[in-house]
């Protein structure tokens, strides 16, 4: 259950984080238009706060070792990172 919450969460902080990189910081820098960017940015800060907390309880919870967990808290600031770990770790 825990699991599925956690690769959910995963695939929509990706996306927050690939809206943030992508569309928010062109708009606020290129067109002066900043109420995107701290919308979404906050979302994403609650959405990354989530997951990194999801990673360490799922993780304990499944017996991961250190290493994976690790790999997994890095994923979440590497663009298409918690895809990667979706894809890696957190199939059942």
């Amino acid at each position: 259950m825990q699991l599925g919450r956690l690769r959910f969460l995963g695939f929509v902080e990706g996306i927050s984080f690939l809206l943030i990189l992508f569309v928010t910081m062109p708009l606020k820098y290129y067109y002066d238009q900043p109420g995107p960017n701290k919308v979404i940015g906050m979302l994403h800060g609650i959405l990354f706060i989530s997951y990194c907390y999801l990673v360490i309880v799922v993780g304990r919870e499944k017996g991961w070792s250190w290493k994976v967990i690790g790999l997994s808290l890095l994923a979440s600031i590497i663009p298409f990172g918690t895809f990667w770990a979706d894809w890696k770790y957190f199939r059942a």
